[in-house]
């Protein structure tokens, strides 16, 4: 018996229905992939963005102000480090710093600095600035190094070639007293390292602003003293005036007014 043409026609609206059916299946399927995919590329660009700045911040507090150049670090320029755990050259003993408070002015470029340094927070630190300022190794040594971001701003100096390099017959550690959230505040005093805990030096920085440094395997800086009086005239005097031009693209730099230790006392 042949089909009716209700029937017939029944038959043809379920396969239009069925082809529209598909037709949409395919199409939010092609849909949710691209959602994906663009998630995807998204998440891969954020990812990067983060990595590029995160590498950023490394290399510039760890071949930077701290590197003896201080990572904002501030590190002194790379130089070779002992093993983990070994003092080099002739490091004086914690007993130097006295277990106390130690205070004095430290002139950079005849800016007058009131100086505090502290002795129980930073034995080791403060026992190695104490007993450098004694020898009158800083006078005369240049502030090689000025970085000035939206999270640093600090100033280096101490280096024994005045350019940054580190001094491989002379580190010590351990890190002290380095605070827990990055946060160096304005006024801080730390050492200089490069790559290890074992690697500061006679370098040191001095943070004119609210400075934020990278935590990495070492554990921070030795925060060893603060500026007590006269940031703001090193902020006006120098820091203001900013980077040379060599790294003036990077804030990471020589500053533009050339700067020197030019006296140092304590007591």
């Amino acid at each position: 018996m042949a089909p009716s043409k209700n029937t017939e026609r029944e038959a043809r609206e379920a396969r239009d229905r069925l082809r529209r059916y598909n037709a949409r299946q395919a199409v939010h399927a092609h849909q949710v992939k691209r959602r994906t995919r663009d998630n995807v590329l998204s998440i891969i660009g954020l990812v990067v963005i983060a990595a590029l700045a995160t590498v950023t911040q490394i290399f510039y507090f760890t071949a930077g102000p701290g590197m003896t150049k201080p990572a904002a670090s501030a590190s002194p320029s790379a130089s070779a480090s002992p093993a983990a755990g070994a003092n080099v050259g002739d490091i004086p003993a914690i007993s130097v710093a006295e277990n106390r408070t130690w205070t004095g002015t430290l002139k950079l470029n005849n800016i007058p600095l009131g100086i505090s340094l502290d002795g129980k927070a930073a034995p080791q630190a403060v026992a190695a600035f104490v007993q450098e300022t004694k020898d009158k190794y800083f006078p005369g040594k240049t502030c090689h190094r000025l970085v000035e971001s939206d999270s640093a701003g600090l100033i280096q100096c101490g280096s024994e070639d005045g350019k940054g390099g580190g001094d491989a017959n002379y580190e010590f550690g351990p890190i002290e007293n380095a605070p827990a959230d990055g946060i160096y505040p304005a006024g801080t005093i730390a050492m200089a390292r490069s790559a290890t805990a074992y690697s500061q030096g006679h370098q040191f920085f001095i943070v004119f602003k609210s400075t934020t440094l990278p935590g990495d395997s070492a554990g921070g800086y030795t925060v060893f003293g603060k500026v007590t009086s006269g940031l703001d005239k090193l902020i006006s005097g120098i820091a203001k005036a900013g980077i040379g031009t060599d790294g003036a693209s990077t804030g990471d730099g020589a500053p533009k007014i050339s700067t020197r230790i030019t006296a140092l006392t304590i007591k």
